[in-house]
């Protein structure tokens, strides 16, 4: 026969379990990431990976295609300048088609403030700058925007773990960017991540109707310095218009001795 003791020892047992429980699920739930945690670590992560690279140079070339599928290649020279704090600078020189031959386009990314970017237009001998909320335009006629043409900085975006599949034979975390700049073209970008590598493979952009506008692809990554990737080539296509434009990448270089004086709007129109 149970006791009335029996009863409340039994009692205060399954309590004590019960409390236990409740403890340890608390404690379970305090360390899981949110979606949105996830996605701000993999950001982080993948930023942290390439600091440090000083300078670099390379040729490009740019193949613009419209829907027929006809073609226009122009040649350019790239020159970039990493910025300890603050976003990095950049210098494309295009030296062919006739054109096109001798415009110029620096710019100069910001972690929290607006980019500034200048272009020089041989043409009408002056440079233009260029604005805000003008950033979502083509860069040239390409499928290329202003705003992509920036480097990636954490701040720039807010951020959203979506899921886990795989791209192109690698394991990807797909993300999703969303813009904090009132003026970019995009509402959000979804973002291939390797696992391995934290490199993007791929990108897709949606637009101000949150439709999908276009999707870049990167392809042929590799590794200089034994730290930093860079993929050979870049794909993108626009959905709405059928045109597309590739870019190829050729005789990277780092650590070629670039300065802060080598990126001066006020040379632009003498950049070599």
């Amino acid at each position: 026969m149970t006791t009335v003791i029996e009863i409340i020892i039994r009692r205060s047992r399954a309590m004590i379990l019960l409390l236990c429980l409740s403890a340890l699920a608390i404690a379970a739930s305090a360390n899981v990431e949110t979606s949105q945690e996830k996605g701000l670590t993999i950001a982080k992560e993948a930023k942290k990976r390439d600091v440090g690279w000083g300078d670099s140079q390379s040729e490009l070339t740019m193949v613009l295609r419209n829907k027929k599928g006809q073609e226009v290649t122009r040649q350019m020279r790239n020159k970039l300048l990493e910025v300890d704090g603050d976003g990095d600078k950049g210098l494309t020189i295009f030296d062919t088609p006739l054109d096109v031959k001798g415009t110029a386009f620096l710019s100069f990314s910001h972690i929290l403030e607006p980019d500034d970017q200048w272009l020089y237009l041989p043409a009408l001998k002056r440079v233009k700058r260029i604005a805000s909320r003008n950033k979502s335009g083509p860069f040239l006629g390409s499928e290329f925007a202003f705003e992509d043409l920036s480097s990636f900085e954490v701040e720039k975006n807010t951020y959203n773990f979506l899921r886990d599949e795989e791209f192109a034979g690698q394991m990807c975390h797909v993300v999703e960017m969303r813009p904090t700049d009132k003026y970019s073209g995009y509402t959000r970008m979804h973002v291939w991540i390797d696992h391995q590598h934290l490199r993007v493979h791929k990108i897709d952009f949606y637009d101000r109707r949150d439709t999908l506008l276009k999707t870049l692809t990167m392809q042929d990554y590799k590794l200089y310095l034994d730290k930093y990737w860079r993929a050979d080539k870049q794909f993108m296509v626009n959905h709405k218009n059928g045109k597309s434009t590739d870019i190829f990448i050729k005789n990277l270089t780092f650590n070629v001795g670039l300065t802060e004086a080598d990126f001066n709007e006020s040379r632009l129109q003498r950049a070599r």
